[in-house]
């Protein structure tokens, strides 16, 4: 089972990978930062998949409301190009066979038809409808403000889930046995990819499946 935290502090995220839900699902109090930076390479606007080639990334196109650095809360997502489009058709190609596919689509395809202004906005309502598929009965506390380091919270998160420069001296995940992939046969197990991976291939195992996971806090 997931050791316990009682308050954790998390950044916004694209669809987040299995790490996140598993320290999500370990707090007592998750709380989000709402008043950073908005960071490139992050997972704010990115998220990993599995297709036949290996770990594929799809991005979220933003535009800077502020010249300079801008607040995650005011970055603006850029419709410019029909990346909603492409993200569903790369779904769709990549999950059209996993077991759970057909079931979940129904749910998370208007998110890639609907537009959304802001990139938090986005984040938040698609992860709260992947919250409600895995039957995960719990909502962040947003931040009023910024701290660069916050007194009341006991794991700060927002440097460590990253997907460029994972560090990750504050917590680390005993090993875990694989779940079955699409094309795990081509390019085998790939762990802490997108929670969309794990629901199309564990479907309403999947919330057993993160809680299985040991979460060792140093």
């Amino acid at each position: 089972m997931t050791k316990t935290i009682d308050s954790i502090l998390f950044s916004t995220a694209y669809m987040p990978p299995i790490e996140y839900f598993i320290l999500y699902l370990s707090s007592n109090v998750a709380y989000l930062e709402t008043h950073e930076y908005f960071k490139r390479r992050t997972y704010a606007n990115h998220c990993s998949i599995a297709n036949v080639n290996g770990i594929h990334t799809l991005t979220i196109p933003v535009s800077k409301t502020i010249a300079n650095h801008c607040p995650i809360h005011s970055m603006k997502i850029n419709y410019s190009e029909k990346w909603q489009a492409v993200h569903w058709k790369t779904l769709e190609t990549a999950y059209n066979k996993s077991p759970f596919f057909l079931y979940y689509r129904d749910y998370l395809e208007p998110f890639y038809t609907k537009r959304f202004d802001y990139l938090l906005d986005f984040n938040n309502e698609l992860f709260q409808t992947l919250c409600y598929l895995l039957k995960i009965n719990k909502t962040f506390i947003h931040t009023d403000s910024y701290e660069k380091n916050p007194s009341k919270i006991d794991c700060d998160l927002r440097d460590i889930i990253n997907p460029v420069s994972c560090k990750k001296s504050d917590y680390c995940f005993n090993e875990i046995e694989p779940y079955n992939q699409v094309f795990i046969d081509k390019t085998g197990f790939i762990p802490n990819l997108s929670i969309f991976d794990l629901l199309c291939n564990k479907g309403n195992e999947s919330q057993a499946y993160l809680l299985q996971n040991t979460l060792k806090i140093q």
